[in-house]
């Protein structure tokens, strides 16, 4: 997703753009929307067919305070309001789902350095990613098939003295370039096997980033497979030693942040309902999923988000079966609200730069994401066996 090439043309950090003070709450959000529309919309054309990768779109979002709503110690109010976050997230995703998605990635990144007990990591990375000066991504799609029981973990780590030597490939890891830095577990093998997480630099010697595939949509997304041939990771980049307990920390978070892509995408489709009812409102009329009723049902979703983002540390069994129905919820409305923007627009959301059938492509990957829909519906009945048992 998305060419080498366009990442290292519009990688260069980007001077001008709004600056909002740290936690900007509604000044923040009145940034980002200033950004959509000046930075974001004459782009997001390219970004899907030509796999333009916007980093200084990024990079001003960044500035903006996109990134740190969600941090409690990156803001002067110490609070952690992952709620905000997912409505930054939602105004860009509006406009583009490609750039949503790579705030998504922006903010797990961030989500795990505010959650390590590596304080001096903390403290050096932390803010250059919060404020976008550094850019990177996740990369713990293989890890929760993993540790759901769909798939084995695709890296292995040695540990040496100072660090580890990590081997194995990651097929696909999104909002990569050569100066950025992505999350990754590995199975650390001998006396005491166990999985670790480290913070890698894309510029780590022996990574390779091969762009190997083209997808239906999402290009853009700086989205490459990571080979790993004996890279060293120090101790330095440790984010978490024994995994499982800091997994329980971030899970919620990372899955909850995930609500802001689905309601942006939604919100964004009911625009394109409302807009074309003044010429075609006489017919649409006939059409299930209606704009209005998708907007009552999108309120619904955005308020059950925000209630269960209030406390992302919760880690009780019914919290996190609230927080996987959730998530769910959004990828089935993201599916019915593209598919109804689809019907409503008629042949005119078919042309190859229609916004309905980019929508369309999009909403299959809300649902087909970590975690998709079956990967949801496997963890919920994981919970369920539980409870029984």
């Amino acid at each position: 997703m998305g060419s080498m090439n366009n990442m290292l043309a519009d990688g260069a950090p980007d001077t001008e753009g709004p600056v909002v003070a740290q936690g900007g709450g509604g000044d923040a959000f009145a940034a980002v929307q200033q950004i959509v529309e000046d930075q974001l919309a004459p782009l997001t054309v390219s970004i899907d067919l030509e796999g333009h990768y916007p980093g200084d779109v990024l990079r001003a979002l960044g500035r903006a305070g996109a990134y740190r709503q969600h941090l409690a110690s990156q803001r002067p109010d110490g609070v952690c309001d992952l709620a905000g976050a997912v409505q930054a997230m939602a105004v860009v995703s509006r406009e583009c789902l490609s750039t949503g998605f790579m705030m998504w990635c922006q903010d797990a990144l961030a989500w795990y350095l505010e959650n390590s007990d590596n304080a001096a990591l903390k403290a050096e990375m932390l803010p250059k990613v919060a404020s976008g000066e550094v850019l990177g991504g996740t990369a713990l799609s293989n890890p929760m098939k993993y540790f759901s029981g769909i798939e084995p973990l695709h890296l292995r780590a040695e540990q040496v003295e100072g660090g580890y030597i990590v081997n194995g490939t990651l097929p696909w890891v999104s909002n990569l370039g050569p100066d950025h830095y992505f999350g990754a577990i590995c199975r650390v093998e001998g006396e005491a096997p166990r999985e670790v997480m480290l913070l890698v630099p894309c510029a780590s010697k022996g990574l390779d980033l091969k762009q190997l595939a083209h997808f239906t949509a999402m290009e853009g997304t700086g989205t490459f497979s990571c080979q790993f041939h004996d890279v060293f990771i120090p101790d330095g980049l440790l984010l978490a030693d024994p995994v499982q307990p800091y997994l329980a920390r971030i899970k919620a978070g990372f899955i909850l942040l995930q609500a802001g892509m689905a309601l942006g995408l939604v919100e964004g489709c009911i625009g394109l309902m409302q807009d074309v009812e003044p010429l075609l409102g006489h017919v649409n009329c006939y059409l299930d999923d209606r704009p209005e009723e998708l907007a009552e049902e999108a309120e619904e979703f955005k308020a059950a988000a925000a209630a269960l983002a209030a406390d992302p540390y919760d880690a009780s069994p019914d919290y996190m079966q609230e927080v996987l129905e959730a998530r769910l919820l959004g990828s089935e409305l993201s599916l019915r609200a593209a598919n109804a923007a689809m019907l409503h627009t008629g042949a005119r959301g078919y042309l190859i730069d229609a916004p309905a059938q980019r929508k369309l492509r999009e909403a299959y990957f809300v649902a087909i994401v970590t975690p998709a829909i079956k990967h949801l519906r496997k963890e919920l009945d994981m919970l369920s066996q539980a409870q029984v048992s």
